[in-house]
């Protein structure tokens, strides 16, 4: 009899873990599904040339800025109860950008969509954290939350390429708002009701205000410098701003009682490498997916629906790293899964760019993504155990929205570089020569993002051997 609410309590966690990572599945597939559609959204909605790039940058803009606010909000007014809300939004402003009807509509939606991915990320990656022990665990649990985003990268473009060539560009919206329907649902139901702590905690607006718009500064011109020229005054202003912003942020947090960002938790070396580790691979592997796609219907000819199809090799290895890393992490030791995963990673990225041929075609691409896809996963698996290792309960949230904003500005900047890069090798030419710069300027590119990896690696070679708090150390917030 003892025995059934403990076995009661695992199966209610388990239903939790599969909302969770059902969650980060349609957070990763939503970021990367509105890629294929872009062309038809262009076309029916009278987007310029310019100003399509913004049904993407609209997204990412919100996403970045808003995080580490969404990471204090998840600690301070309930991680389930932000996850719920964060759902909601989301759902909304899918519905929203279906119906919408002119550029301004559709982009306003996706900001709005980018605002509740924002508070809906550190809240998933926060529950998981603390809902799961650390150790053995919360590594697995990690694995499938980890699994389902990773994979989500790759099948965004899949979903995005089926529901595009079947019902249209409108059906990539549609799509989320059943999806987000059935987790509120469940969420309701199954997720633990979040446990009030007496505490007097408070948003430090100051902080808030600070880092959330410096923050959306620095993405936004990392993510219209390309576009608007790095020299141009809107940049330049925009950049200055944020860089007053950020610094004003860190000023106020040196003297908070109780600081939206605490710094102390820059003295907790896997947080910090966490950070840096979510930095490298956005700036690497996060912005490889833009490149593929590239190829598939630049090199290839491939329409929306076999570009989605051509993802599921990279979806396959992916998933498949993922539970490879938690695996290892847990009976190696995350650093090893951490330099095996980059060091995989490396290789395929080399093999990818090899690969690339209008006379090898698809198959050509096939070993590197497959070798690549598998560091790929067993990278972000590990990456996400390093930053919630060592972090109190009460500021999981936080160290979750600080990694997942380097994250973010990382594939910002990661992506800008790369495209200039790639555009650069390209350069303009006729019909025939364009073929060949494609070829050229995005193996180039891919070359790059492999020496960018290594930086990751040589982070993930400072962590000891086997990872854990070291004796004696405490990262508890401050009394």
């Amino acid at each position: 009899m003892s025995s059934s609410p403990a076995t009661g309590d695992r199966r209610r966690l388990g239903w939790t873990l599969f909302l969770l990572a059902f969650a980060q599945l349609v957070i990763a597939v939503d970021y990367n599904i509105v890629f294929v559609a872009l062309p038809d959204i262009g076309t029916q909605l009278g987007f310029s040339r310019q100003t399509l790039q913004w049904v993407v940058s609209a997204y990412g803009v919100a996403f970045g800025g808003f995080l580490l606010l969404g990471g204090r909000a998840a600690d301070l007014l309930g991680r389930r109860r932000v996850f719920i809300f964060a759902l909601a939004l989301y759902g909304v402003s899918s519905l929203v950008g279906g119906l919408a009807a002119s550029p301004s509509a559709i982009i306003i939606a996706r900001a709005i969509q980018g605002v509740g991915g924002a508070l809906l990320f550190p809240a998933t990656l926060s529950l998981v954290t603390t809902l799961f022990a650390e150790g053995r665990e919360r590594n697995r649990a990690l694995a499938v939350w980890g699994g389902a985003g990773a994979s989500g990268l790759t099948v965004g473009a899949l979903l995005g390429g089926v529901l595009t060539s079947a019902y249209g560009w409108p059906a990539v919206f549609f799509v989320n708002v059943p999806l987000v329907a059935i987790i509120i649902a469940g969420a309701l139901i199954v997720m633990p009701r979040d446990v009030a702590h007496g505490s007097h905690r408070s948003f430090d607006l100051p902080g808030a205000l600070t880092a959330t718009t410096g923050i959306t500064l620095l993405v936004y011109v990392l993510v219209q410098g390309p576009e608007s020229g790095w020299a141009s005054p809107s940049i330049l202003l925009a950049l200055v701003a944020g860089l007053i912003l950020l610094a004003a942020f860190f000023a106020i947090e040196a003297r908070s009682d109780d600081p939206l960002m605490p710094l102390r938790l820059f003295s907790n070396r896997y947080a910090l490498a966490g950070m840096l580790l979510t930095l490298f691979f956005g700036a690497t592997l996060g912005a490889l997916p833009y490149f593929e796609t590239v190829l598939f219907q630049g090199m290839l000819g491939f329409d929306a629906l076999w570009t989605g199809l051509a993802f599921l090799v990279p979806a396959i290895a992916i998933f498949v790293g993922t539970q490879l890393g938690e695996r290892m992490a847990t009976g190696s030791g995350v650093r090893t899964s951490l330099v095996i995963g980059q060091v995989l990673s490396v290789v395929g990225m080399v093999a990818f760019a090899y690969g690339i041929s209008p006379e090898w075609g698809y198959a050509g691409l096939v070993p590197g993504m497959a070798v690549l896809g598998v560091g790929q996963g067993m990278v972000w698996t590990a990456m996400w155990i390093v930053s919630a290792t060592g972090v109190a309960h009460e500021e999981q949230g936080v160290a979750s929205g600080m990694a997942s904003t380097s994250l973010q500005v990382g594939l910002a900047v990661g992506l800008a570089i790369l495209v200039a890069v790639a555009n650069g090798v390209a350069g303009p030419a006729g019909e025939t020569a364009a073929a060949a710069g494609l070829v050229e300027g995005t193996r180039f590119a891919v070359y790059l993002a492999a020496v960018g990896t290594v930086l990751g690696l040589i982070v993930a070679l400072t962590l000891p051997r086997r990872a854990g708090i070291p004796a004696g150390v405490q990262y508890a917030p401050a009394e």
